[in-house]
This record gives structure tokens, sequence and C-alpha cells, in this order.
């Protein structure tokens, strides 16, 4: 069985050790669905100041809800809608300090108010390459997230996609 593992040190350090926490627990695993629930209970357990942590997954059409940690969330989200429609229309991490102020923010849980959306791209070059989905966090806390939870958050989003292949 796998046990996640106390975070320690700067916050740097900590995703450091989460990242090798992902990797382990996706090591030979290829089925998409099975490394998206186990990474949305790695990281919802080892991140604090989290209410929601999943995947949508792109249908070719819209996002569609996978596995998630967290209040019972919006089942599809077209590309033009909130944030994460945002991050997969755009290809780009979304990192929204106050999702109220987000034009067309979709609140489908009312306590959320920062948001970090990374699109899951398959590919060299974001704009060509091929979109898998978005992985989701939310917390409750305004500004929640800075520039070392994007940088760790899209690491261990890259090993998911990585995992796929």
């Amino acid at each position: 069985m796998f046990a996640a593992n106390a975070l320690a040190g700067t916050k740097p350090e900590q995703y450091t050790q989460l990242i090798e926490q992902a990797r382990a627990l996706l090591a030979g695993e290829r089925d998409r669905i099975a490394n998206a629930a186990n990474l949305s209970a790695l990281v919802a357990h080892a991140l604090p100041d989290l209410n929601w942590v999943g995947f949508y997954l792109y249908d070719g059409h819209e996002l569609v809800v996978g596995p998630f940690q967290g209040l019972p969330a919006c089942v599809r989200i077209p590309l033009d809608q909130g944030v994460c429609g945002a991050a997969a229309r755009t290809r780009q991490t979304q990192r929204v300090a106050d999702v109220h102020a987000f034009p067309g923010h979709i609140a489908c849980d009312a306590a959320s108010r920062s948001e970090l959306v990374v699109p899951l791209l398959r590919g060299e070059e974001p704009i060509g390459a091929e979109l898998i989905g978005v992985f989701d966090l939310d917390s409750p806390i305004p500004n929640r997230f800075d520039e070392d939870d994007q940088r760790g958050l899209e690491a261990i989003a890259a090993l998911f996609v990585e995992s796929l292949a």
C-alpha cells in the first residue's frame, strides 16, 4: 500500500517531495482514471487549505468532470466558460487570486475563493498539443496559490500526462 509522507522544509522542498511521491504513485500505471483518482487524493491530503482537487477531462467538445476530492462538482464545462475553460482554451495555467473577480467564473462550490488550473497537454508546443483536460485546485483562502504552487502543480500535471504514454 502507498502511504503519503508528511511534507517538510520550504515550499519548493515540499513540492520536490510531493513530486517524488506522485512519481512513485504513478509508476507502472497507464490508466488515466486510476492515475487521476490517486493524484487527486495525494494532493488533497498533502497540501493545506484546499477544498477541491481534481481533473476535468476533455471529450473533444467540453470538459467533463473526472476523479476528484471535494464536494460534488459541475459535470460539464464549456471551453468558453470559467477558469477551467480558460485554461483549456488558452492552454495556459490560470492562477486566480479571487475567483469572484474572474469574468465568467463558475461557482461549483460557493466556499471557493481562489483557484489554480493547469491544462493537461500532450505534445511539444502548447497551441499544437493535444488537450487531455485540466488539473483543477480550489481553495477557500483568497490568493492561496503562488508561483511555487504553480510550478509544483504544473510538474505534477506533467507527470500525469507522461503516465498516459
